[in-house]
């Protein structure tokens, strides 16, 4: 009877180099399920080491918010006002002025007296208000049963899903031919084929185009920046717009009796004299935005209510609460004197 020698259990050259592969395999498997070590993340820049990670990762601060006009909520009545005066200076109608504030005689307000300059219910458009933003998702609390787990029990501590494997755990056993077979066996079995997972397709919504508002006529609304503005009388300016000498608009000298024409298209709100200093006096809005104002007239062909369109007579020039023949105009932006300049076409 012979004895076998090492020469009748030596296993095939190729597949040594499978049996290696499935050792270490399976050490790295059996260190893997170890805690990982912590990672450094090193890729800061150097300008940035030193940070503190909330102040590294906190989200940029948001661009400043463009500063836009506004019409107050209410105006306290001072010594020497009149509603007339008011509407003007807030660039609102005096008889809306009045309804809103329940004034029936519109020559009589009183000193300290508050008036409202928006009608009831309605927002203040453009004025300072409470930002919101939404609010943060609490998670729920549910009450525990006495005897039963915590949440912090019931569910593992999250592990790096990357790197933590539960399967397959090493296993020594003890050297014997039929472990030498299996391990042989292993080795020179072909590999599985890996399938590729289908991609997944996302549908992204298009984003539907926002309507565009209607545009506005005669002084309803609308956007500002469509007026199309001409001037009022045809004479050379003698007198300029400055807000530090609190010249509020441009006068225009003329013959007595010149036409004077509307400069955008709106309705008249105020044709008459109860304003101290302009005269018989013409007042057109435009939109929720934009009034102009014609002083100093001879005679007022309009009526309070009326339409008008752009370049239509409404007046003839005069001297009226004046020294000499003129039309003092304005452009009054939700109240605010605005140099007519600026809108008006090269003379």
């Amino acid at each position: 009877m012979q004895s076998s020698t090492p020469s009748q259990h030596r296993i095939p050259a190729f597949a040594w180099w499978r049996v290696t592969a499935i050792i270490v395999a399976v050490v790295v498997t059996g260190c893997a399920s170890q805690r990982p070590a912590p990672v450094e993340d090193r890729s800061a820049t150097p300008a940035r080491r030193g940070v503190p990670a909330a102040a590294a990762h906190a989200a940029p601060a948001p661009p400043a918010a463009a500063e836009t006009e506004s019409r107050a909520a209410a105006y306290i009545v001072k010594r020497g006002d009149t509603l007339f005066q008011i509407a003007l200076d807030t660039g609102l109608d005096y008889r809306e002025l009045a309804a809103w504030n329940n004034i029936e005689n519109v020559n009589l307000i009183r000193v300290g007296q508050v008036l409202r300059l928006s009608a009831p219910g309605e927002p203040v458009a453009g004025a300072a208000g409470v930002v919101t933003a939404p609010l943060k998702s609490v998670p729920a609390v549910v009450e525990a049963k006495p005897g039963a787990p915590s949440p912090a029990q019931a569910a593992p501590a999250a592990r790096n899903t990357e790197n933590y494997k539960s399967s397959p755990k090493a296993l020594k056993e003890p050297y014997s031919e039929q472990a030498l077979r299996d391990v042989t066996r292993l080795a020179q079995a072909p590999p599985e084929p890996v399938v590729p997972a289908a991609p997944t397709t996302i549908a992204t919504p298009k984003p539907e185009p926002k309507p565009e508002p209607p545009r506005a006529a005669n002084g309803d609304g609308g956007d500002d920046d469509r007026l199309d503005w001409v001037w009022p009388a045809k004479g050379r300016v003698v007198g300029s717009f400055s807000e530090s000498a609190n010249l509020k608009g441009i006068d225009i000298a003329g013959a007595a009796g010149q036409p004077v024409f509307a400069s955008a298209a709106g309705a008249v709100v105020y044709a008459g004299t109860g304003l101290r200093g302009y005269g018989k006096l013409i007042i057109v809005k435009h939109n929720k935005t934009y009034l102009s104002a014609y002083a100093h007239n001879r005679e007022i062909l309009v009526k309070e209510g009326q339409k008008v369109s752009k370049g239509q007579k409404i007046a003839e020039m005069g001297s009226t609460d004046a020294t000499e023949v003129k039309l003092h105009f304005e452009i009054r932006r939700l109240g605010k004197p605005m140099d007519p300049t600026r809108y008006l076409p090269p003379a």
